[in-house]
């Protein structure tokens, strides 16, 4: 069997910049230990696995090591390619099938918008562990359904966090973002995301991190559209918009690998 498959810098308009994705476009369906296989062998952040399904698409998303349940950064990169390939009209917006419900993206001025669910947090003591592990005390930590929010005192820490990932690891949640305002110019507010558990040391921009930031900044800073920066080495932006039960994030992407598979 024959797949084609693309690689797609996402949340950035410049290649070898952003959070890589792997996107296949799938004829027919292929099993679990196919995908993972596959997402193994990409062996980046995400791949994505799309297959027509009910006037939209089933979309599937694996790390190297285990699906994951909401992906930004592989839907954005996937409705990119799904336009670039004339696969769909511009003018008309995509609906994606997925384990966290039905997703939608629109292809606007300002890049791709995804439609995509709230993710709440709640504040939690911070573990100790938590601090030892960041090497970094937060002013704040919350917990969302999968991961640790925790804000810290400056950009400046943001970006000088060097996590001991192990010790993440240990620790009752598979990931942990990190934040604070920005001091950059034009900026909100920054972060970084660690998600060792997954397979992800620090995956580069993540999409879903900012449904929870979002609703997070919202209530610090009394406004619901933002402009944030995840601070990684490759480091990408994302426009952020709170809307009811719903957060819509937007961004660019650009194709760096078209290519077949064999399986």
């Amino acid at each position: 069997m024959k797949i084609s498959i693309y690689t797609v810098d996402a949340f950035t308009d410049r290649p070898f910049k952003g959070n890589p994705a792997a996107v296949c476009l799938l004829n027919e369906k292929i099993s679990d230990e196919q995908m993972q296989n596959i997402a193994f062998e990409m062996n980046l952040s995400e791949t994505a696995f799309l297959i027509k399904k009910d006037g939209g698409y089933d979309l599937r998303w694996f790390t190297p090591s285990a699906e994951v349940d909401l992906c930004g950064h592989a839907t954005l990169a996937s409705s990119h390619i799904l336009w670039e390939k004339k696969q769909a009209e511009k003018n008309e917006k995509l609906k994606f099938h997925t384990k966290s419900g039905i997703l939608e993206a629109s292809y606007t001025p300002k890049g791709i918008e995804l439609n995509f669910p709230l993710i709440e947090e709640h504040p939690i003591e911070t573990p100790a562990g938590l601090i030892k592990a960041l090497g970094a005390k937060p002013i704040y930590t919350g917990m969302t359904k999968w991961n640790f929010l925790a804000e810290l005192d400056s950009e400046e820490t943001v970006r000088s966090v060097k996590p001991d990932f192990d010790m993440l690891q240990s620790l009752n949640a598979w990931g942990t973002i990190v934040t604070a305002r920005a001091s950059m110019k034009d900026y909100d507010f920054v972060s970084r995301f660690f998600a060792p558990e997954k397979g992800i040391q620090e995956d580069p921009v993540t999409g879903s991190a900012h449904c929870a930031l979002g609703p997070y900044w919202m209530k610090k800073l009394g406004k619901n559209t933002f402009r944030a920066y995840q601070a990684s080495v490759r480091g990408g932006t994302v426009g952020v918009r709170v809307e009811g039960d719903r957060v819509f994030l937007t961004g660019n992407a650009v194709t760096v690998v078209n290519g077949e598979l064999n399986i």
